[in-house]
């Protein structure tokens, strides 16, 4: 097991629904110095340095206490925010920060579903594992209860409005396209859709929203991907992330 990460019994909920509990996370943030949703940076290190240079102005969404930041930070992108609903991260998340140089890295305390900046302010929203937790308890997953559609639009809505124009958002999830484009492709949004895989014998989704250039006719972006394997490694299936997880041959 990575020493930087804390064993799952000590911090994983009861139930799935405890996700969607702030003071889960609190707690959790309180024992828990690191854990990584969606395997850890360089898994996908190659994609998003397709998307992310040097002089872009990157939020992170739901930071937790992932090293995603600092990795970035090493990669030579300095203007980073960071936001979490979670006070206890936040401070955490701070002080590590500091303590390891990355003094320019802003860390806030915030809400992905009411941001608190102004319109146009980023080059780059990021999430890993963040939106996915909006979908716990959502009933069908092809018909999503209403309450999961309502705050799923909200935290779309926020990062869409907050992006500059040609800015980008980048969701690494484990959520399928026919589960997510529905959501992508709202007649609001003026994003084009396109994704990439990656993982050993399972496949994470890494989505490229990129502002002001969907088509003017609003056909939805299709690719042809092979999809996730049901075959998982015996990590996998001791890892957290697997919660998240929708298995179609089951339903």
């Amino acid at each position: 097991m990575d020493p930087s990460e804390t064993p799952k019994c000590d911090v994983a909920p009861a139930t799935a629904s405890a996700y969607l509990d702030p003071h889960y996370w609190d707690r959790r943030f309180a024992q828990e110095e690191h854990y990584e949703w969606f395997k850890d940076y360089s898994y996908f290190r190659h994609l998003i340095l397709q998307y992310i240079t040097p002089n872009s102005a990157v939020l992170e969404v739901g930071c937790g206490n992932s090293q995603l930041c600092e990795e970035l930070y090493r990669d030579g992108i300095t203007e980073l925010t960071c936001i979490d609903l979670s006070s206890i991260a936040v401070e955490k998340m701070k002080q590590r920060l500091l303590s390891k140089g990355c003094k320019e890295i802003k860390v806030l305390e915030a809400d992905m579903l009411d941001l608190p900046f102004e319109d146009e302010f980023f080059d780059v929203v990021i999430e890993k594992g963040t939106m996915d937790v909006l979908f716990v308890d959502s009933g069908d997953p092809w018909n999503p209860e209403p309450v999961t559609v309502s705050k799923v639009m909200a935290m779309l809505e926020n990062v869409h409005r907050v992006l500059k124009p040609h800015g980008m958002f980048i969701s690494i999830t484990f959520g399928q396209p026919h589960f997510r484009r529905p959501f992508f492709n709202a007649p609001t949004f003026t994003w084009s859709v396109e994704w990439r895989t990656f993982g050993d014998g399972f496949h994470y989704f890494f989505y490229i929203l990129k502002k002001g250039e969907r088509s003017s006719d609003n056909t939805e972006y299709t690719e042809k991907i092979d999809m996730p394997s049901i075959t998982l490694f015996h990590e996998e299936l001791d890892n957290e992330d697997y919660i998240f997880r929708t298995n179609l041959d089951d339903m």
